[in-house]
């Protein structure tokens, strides 16, 4: 403000029974709410950001924590499939060994053949269920080959099964191998 600018705002603010201090205060609030609207912007800002980061955080945390588990849940799939052909060769044995005469070790086959099974299923192994005359599913069985079915009732369904199929949790680590009715 020039000279008679300041000199008829005072002239005004004695009129109007007020002191200049007031119009003064007018005129520095304003520059200071300004500034105010500034730093609640930037604070606005800045907890948008936090709240963005934290979120951001606790969705890394959760996706770590679920691969955590799967880790854990797998840990052990590469040693239990080099396990699986090793079942396969005593569930083979013990077919042939089960109908000795000798009791004894027939009894004894029996215990370390439980005893392996039971070992496995504890580290999560199970079998995939599949009998013959079970219609067949890809997601589940692998078809080495179509033979024709003996019955009309086989068509399309399950007529043998060569080799069980094995899964860790949910995840299928060996699909069972059957032959398909045509």
């Amino acid at each position: 403000m020039n000279q008679e600018g300041t000199e008829n705002v005072e002239k005004e603010a004695v009129q109007n029974g007020g002191a200049i201090d007031n119009v003064e205060n007018q005129e520095i609030q304003d520059p200071q709410m300004t500034t105010e609207e500034k730093l609640e912007e930037e604070l606005a800002k800045e907890k948008d950001k936090f709240l963005r980061l934290f979120a951001e955080f606790e969705n890394y945390k959760k996706r770590t924590g679920k691969e955590r588990v799967d880790l854990f849940k797998t840990a052990n799939q590469e040693v239990l499939q080099a396990m699986l052909p090793v079942l396969d060769d005593f569930d083979r044995a013990w077919a042939q060994i089960s109908n000795s005469e000798d009791e004894a070790l027939v009894k004894g086959v029996e215990l370390i053949h439980e005893k392996l099974k039971n070992t496995l299923v504890s580290k999560g192994l199970e079998l995939v269920e599949i009998k013959i005359g079970d219609d067949f599913n890809a997601d589940f069985a692998e078809a080495i080959t179509q033979i024709p079915a003996p019955s009309d009732n086989l068509k399309g369904k399950v007529v043998d099964v060569i080799e069980k199929g094995y899964k860790l949790g949910d995840k299928i680590i060996r699909f069972p191998k059957v032959v398909i009715g045509m």
